[in-house]
C-alpha cells in the first residue's frame, strides 16, 4: 500500500516519529503542500491508496484526478477540508481525529486567560528591560491584575473541551455556565446550562468552544456583543469564523469589551488588514493550541490506527458514512 501525507509539518516538525506510518507501508511525506495548487496536489497523491492531510484541500477534482485513491486521513478532528460527500460518492472513507486535544486546548484557554489578568511576559519584559531595577517603589504594575475567584465564566459550546476549560475555571474560583444544544450529565457536574442571551448578559468572561456551523457562525457580532456586561473578556481558541471580526475590534476600541484571547481568527495565516491586529488589548496566537507534543503525538497514534483498521476492512473514526 502507498501512503502519502500532504502536509506533515505541523504535525510533526521533528519531533515524532513517521516509522509507524511506514510499517503500514511505503510512505511519502511531503511538509507542505500548495494549497491552491490542485494539480500539485493530485500530481503528489499520484498512485496512493491513501491519503493523510492537515490542511492541504481533497476537493471533488482531487478525487477525480486521483482514481487510486481508497481512503482519506485527516491529521485533526476537523474535516472540512476534504468533500465529504464527494468521498463518499466514491466510496472513500475519510477519517479523523477526534478528542486528541482536549487538555491542550483548554489549558490554552486559560493561558490565554491568565495573560489577560496579568499581564506575565509584558511584566517580565519591563523587568529584563531595567524598569524595575529603577522604579523608585518596592514594585509596580502596568495593567490590572484581574482577580477571577468569584467571577462567572460563560462557555458556548459545552463538549469535552468546553467541560475542560469549565473544570480548571471552576478550580479557580469561577462560577461555569454554559450554552450548548445537548445538555449532559458530565455537564451539570461543571456548570449550569443557560440560555445563550442569559449567558451573554450574566458573564465576565465567555470562551467559545463551539463547532463552526452555520447557526455557530458569527456568534460573537454587534448584536450579541451588546448584551454583554461592559468590560467582558472574550477567549476564542475554537474556530476563528465563530467572530465577526470588525465587530469585535470596535468593541475593544470603545472598551465594551476589556480584552480579547484569541488564537483563531477568520483566515488563517492572519491577513495584514484584519481589524483586530490594530485593536487595544488583543492576544493573538498563530493556532497553536492543538500543537503540545503529547497532543500531536496522539494524533499521530490514531491515524496509525484509523489506516491500520481500513486495511483490515474495518474502518474507524469514519465522518462521511
Amino acid at each position: 500500500m502507498n501512503i502519502v501525507v500532504l502536509d506533515g509539518y505541523t504535525e510533526n516538525p521533528g519531533d515524532l516519529s513517521w516509522a509507524p506510518l511506514k510499517e503500514l507501508g511505503e510512505l511519502t511525506v511531503y511538509d507542505r503542500t500548495p494549497m491552491g495548487d490542485t494539480i500539485e496536489i493530485i500530481r503528489r497523491i499520484g498512485k496512493a491508496e491513501i491519503a493523510v492531510t492537515n490542511k492541504t484541500p481533497i476537493t471533488r477534482e482531487v478525487l477525480e484526478g486521483c482514481p487510486g485513491l481508497r481512503c482519506v486521513c485527516v491529521l485533526a478532528t476537523g474535516y472540512n477540508v476534504v468533500d465529504c460527500a464527494a468521498a463518499r460518492e466514491r466510496n472513500i472513507p475519510v477519517c479523523n481525529v477526534p478528542a486528541y486535544g482536549t487538555a491542550a486546548v483548554g489549558q490554552f484557554a486559560i493561558a490565554m486567560l491568565l495573560e489577560i489578568c496579568h499581564g506575565v511576559a509584558h511584566h517580565s519584559r519591563t523587568v529584563h528591560e531595567g524598569k524595575w531595577s529603577t522604579c523608585p517603589d518596592w514594585c509596580y504594575w502596568d495593567t490590572p491584575q484581574i482577580e477571577l475567584d468569584g467571577k462567572t465564566m460563560g462557555i458556548i459550546g459545552f463538549g469535552r473541551i468546553g467541560q475542560q476549560t469549565g473544570s480548571i475555571a471552576k478550580a479557580m474560583g469561577m462560577s461555569i455556565l454554559a450554552f450548548d444544544r445537548h445538555e449532559t450529565a458530565s455537564g451539570r457536574e461543571i456548570a449550569k446550562y443557560v440560555g445563550l442571551d442569559d449567558l451573554l448578559a450574566q458573564s465576565d468572561v465567555i470562551a467559545l468552544h463551539c463547532p463552526l456551523f452555520s447557526e455557530t457562525e458569527g456568534i460573537i457580532n454587534k448584536d450579541t456583543i451588546a448584551k454583554m456586561k461592559d468590560g467582558v473578556i472574550i477567549l476564542n481558541n475554537s474556530r476563528g469564523p465563530l467572530v465577526v471580526e470588525q465587530a469585535l475590534a470596535d468593541a475593544l476600541h470603545s472598551g465594551k469589551v476589556y480584552a480579547a484571547g484569541l488564537d483563531v481568527v477568520s483566515t488563517e495565516p492572519i491577513q495584514p488588514d484584519n481589524p483586530l491586529l490594530a485593536a487595544p488589548n488583543c492576544i493573538i496566537t498563530p493556532h497553536i493550541s492543538w500543537a503540545s507534543r503529547e497532543s500531536r503525538q496522539r494524533i499521530m497514534n490514531r491515524t496509525v490506527e484509523n489506516i491500520a483498521a481500513f486495511f483490515q476492512g474495518k474502518p474507524i473514526n469514519v465522518v462521511n458514512i
